[in-house]
């Protein structure tokens, strides 16, 4: 299994609007596309503007299929244009991919 941490700093403001996309849409559009999110989180220092969540994947391959595939559909690039009308919602998103450690699952303890 492949984790794709993504986070996200938010333009100051627009944490809500992005909140309220990935919650009625883009949710949707990852399930669509075979991309599982276990959980989502906010910096618990407000200031930050940061979201955080977790992309899983079966491997790098599935992946970029995946991602790509959601990236070039017309439904979600509407729901983009839609939800930025008054201007982007994020400045920057850092992406760190990421496997299992040896001793991590719950089962070996």
């Amino acid at each position: 299994m492949l984790y794709e941490l993504r986070i996200y700093d938010v333009i100051p403001g627009r944490l809500h609007a992005l909140l309220d996309r990935f919650e009625n849409h883009t949710i949707g559009f990852f399930n669509k596309h075979g991309m599982r999110v276990p959980n989502f989180w906010v910096d618990a220092d407000a200031s930050k503007n940061r979201l955080y969540y977790i992309l899983e994947h079966p491997d790098m391959a599935a992946r970029e299929r995946n991602f790509q595939a959601f990236m070039e559909d017309p439904e979600w690039r509407a729901i983009v244009e839609k939800t930025e009308t008054n201007g982007p919602l994020h400045e920057k998103i850092e992406v760190i991919y990421m496997n299992n450690a040896p001793f991590s699952h719950s089962d070996k303890r």
